[in-house]
């Protein structure tokens, strides 16, 4: 009887350990990630008037994520993304107060590539994050200033950023750099080349065709050079119906401490209106240790009337106190043409307030100090 109980005590230890020990595999199979941004910067704007105020995001946008993988065997593992943007000026939700505003999706991955559904960047936000010198934040000679074109259409800034017909995209909120109700496929990299589709359902009812975002990218990156083509076709219909065609090539160039970022971006308005416009940006930065000096010039350029050019050309300065932690600072010049932007009143990287601009005045001088840290 004594044997017998040993025994069992024997077998319940082993299948103890041995359930202990699956759970642990269990747990290992799968990872989370929280992560985050709090980017808050001062700036002061000077045009026919003057302007000074704390903001949120000049270097990178603040956010909250959740980023996770879990190995579902056989080289299959799940992923998935929320991300919440943050206004760290005051508090609030980003993306127009949507919770998870930045990016919200989950998909399959493999040696074959990675699918994702639900809220994910286009084409569009790596062509103007990744390659430009000031990224596409609302400071310093960003590419957020390219837009406006075809009645309000806003290609980098999100569509959402003004309430100018067409502005709403196919996608509603966000598009077309930010699509909603979507499903996107990547490959794999063939010798540092990815391509990749994705497709934003409208969902309206009859109207497939009429009513969504086509997205097409080929993107190459090995050794020094980084490289991207896309393009964006974005259809919706109803009272101000949008048809609108983005073309992006972008390029960044690594030369020991240095790099140099070019980009060009065509917007045709298939319309009746015919309101093209076009962008292009120059920059480049150098580091010296913990010093990241910038420079970028970028022209926002509607292709329907005159005298509607605006040109912004700044310097900045990075350091970092740590991998996590900078401060950045810079200055831009925003040379508007007398009819640039809505009315005539001037373009810059965020919606012009009233009063800084008039017709007779609307070139903005802009300075920032701002600090970043990451989680």
């Amino acid at each position: 009887m004594q044997r017998v109980q040993q025994r069992l005590n024997s077998i319940a230890v082993g299948t103890s350990a041995a359930l202990l020990s699956l759970a642990a595999q269990a747990q290992s199979s799968s990872s989370l990630t929280v992560y985050g941004t709090v980017d808050t910067f001062v700036q002061g704007a000077r045009g026919d008037g003057s302007l000074s105020r704390v903001q949120s995001g000049g270097l990178s946008g603040s956010r909250l994520g959740f980023r996770g993988t879990e190995d579902l065997g056989s080289g299959l593992y799940a992923i998935y993304t929320l991300e919440a943007g943050i206004n760290t000026d005051d508090g609030s939700s980003g993306q127009g107060g949507t919770l998870f505003g930045r990016q919200a999706f989950v998909g399959l991955k493999s040696d074959l590539g990675q699918i994702t559904l639900g809220r994910q960047y286009s084409s569009i936000y790596p062509a103007t994050t990744d390659f430009s010198a000031f990224s596409n934040n609302i400071a310093g000679p960003s590419t957020a200033v390219i837009g406006g074109f075809a009645g309000g259409y806003e290609p980098v800034r999100g569509a959402s950023a003004t309430a100018i017909p067409p502005a709403a995209g196919a996608t509603g909120n966000g598009g077309p750099a930010r699509v909603n109700n979507s499903v996107r496929y990547e490959s794999p990299s063939f010798a540092g080349l990815r391509a990749g589709a994705l497709y934003g359902f409208g969902e309206v009812a009859d109207a497939t065709n009429d009513q969504r975002l086509i997205d097409l990218f080929v993107r190459y990156s090995a050794g020094p050079v980084d490289a991207i083509l896309s393009q964006v076709n974005d259809r919706t219909q109803g009272i101000d119906p949008t048809d609108v065609a983005t073309s992006t090539i972008a390029t960044a160039i690594a030369f020991g401490n240095a790099h140099v970022f070019a980009g060009f971006m065509n917007v045709n308005d298939r319309r009746a209106a015919n309101l093209d416009g076009r962008g292009y940006w120059l920059g480049g930065d150098y580091r010296i240790a913990q010093h990241l000096l910038r420079a970028q010039y970028v022209v926002n350029d509607p292709r329907s009337g005159n005298d509607n050019e605006t040109r912004g050309f700044g310097l900045g300065y990075q350091y970092d106190f740590t991998r996590r932690t900078a401060f950045y600072s810079s200055i831009t010049r925003f040379d508007n043409q007398a009819n640039a932007g809505v009315g005539g009143l001037g373009r810059w990287n965020a919606a012009v307030p009233t009063g800084l601009t008039s017709t007779s005045n609307n070139d903005i001088t802009e300075l920032v100090a701002g600090l970043r840290h990451t989680f």
